[in-house]
């Protein structure tokens, strides 16, 4: 009987390290900073990590009916006191032949990555009728105006290029966010990898948006909460064209639903990280 307490003791040794194991074998390997924006400067963002990306493809209109156009006005994008601000304003704005009364920003990195982590530190606008959203396309994607099709990569059209979603929130739905995947097999409004929930004080307070994504699986989460993980039993062009690089995207687009009271939001980014 005497050598239960030792016995039991080392049982609980070798327990409480398999726990540890367990959980350091859940963290994520991607641990090497290998591009970041700090947003430190002062004024126009730094053009050698970002494109404005504003031609309006064929007919006039950004896809999905959007009624604004994308410029690279310091009035709407800047920074300022260690923040990136990706403004959208109501409006007259005369651009490319066509006249629009709302303006905002697309913005495309010049950094792309196959695999790792992104993390974006943001404030999000309100308001009926905004769509931001930090997401990710192929840079592959044969889109007239995009920053990597005008370096000549444009091989390949949407949705089988593929698009990662790491955040998206409507104005009608204040504080749901919402991630996506979209491929062949899954796209636009017929979209079935999706997954969100309910964030309190979105446009209020930071959070922080994450993707994690390797050769099997894509993770999303919000402060350090999973919310939506994409990964196919079956891997093929239809369900996994992510095995390239893919550049990031920050935009608000305004949808036709706008409150007419609208007058201006904006994007509010602290910072935005990828590690490998």
């Amino acid at each position: 009987m005497r050598f239960l307490p030792v016995l039991f003791f080392s049982f609980l040794l070798v327990f409480t390290s398999s726990c540890k194991k367990s959980k350091n074998e859940s963290v994520s390997s991607f641990d090497t900073l290998v591009w970041s924006d700090e947003f430190d400067n002062s004024g126009a963002i730094d053009s050698t990590k970002w494109f404005h990306q504003t031609q309006l493809p064929a007919g006039g209109d950004w896809y999905g009916g959007l009624i604004n156009h994308y410029t690279n006005r310091l009035e709407n994008t800047f920074v300022k006191d260690g923040f990136l601000n990706l403004v959208a304003k109501k409006e007259v704005f005369n651009d490319q032949g066509e006249i629009k009364n709302y303006t905002s920003a697309r913005l495309n990195s010049k950094f792309a990555f196959t695999y790792g982590k992104v993390e974006v530190r943001v404030k999000l606008p309100t308001g009926i009728g905004t769509w931001p959203a930090i997401w990710m396309l192929n840079k592959n994607i044969d889109e007239p105006g995009a920053y990597w099709e005008k370096q000549g990569y444009g091989t390949t059209y949407w949705p089988v290029c593929g698009e990662i979603d790491i955040l998206e929130h409507w104005g009608g739905k204040q504080n749901r966010i919402q991630s996506a995947v979209h491929t062949g097999s899954s796209a636009g409004d017929d979209v079935v990898n999706v997954g969100g929930r309910i964030i309190e004080n979105v446009s209020n307070e930071f959070h922080i948006y994450e993707l994690e994504w390797d050769e099997n699986k894509m993770i999303f989460s919000v402060d350090g909460i999973e919310h939506y993980t994409y990964k196919p039993e079956i891997k093929n062009a239809d369900t996994w064209p992510f095995t390239s690089d893919q550049y990031l995207l920050l935009n608000i687009a305004i949808e036709p639903d706008i409150d007419p009271s609208f007058e201006e939001s904006a994007m509010v980014v602290d910072y935005i990280r990828v590690y490998q």
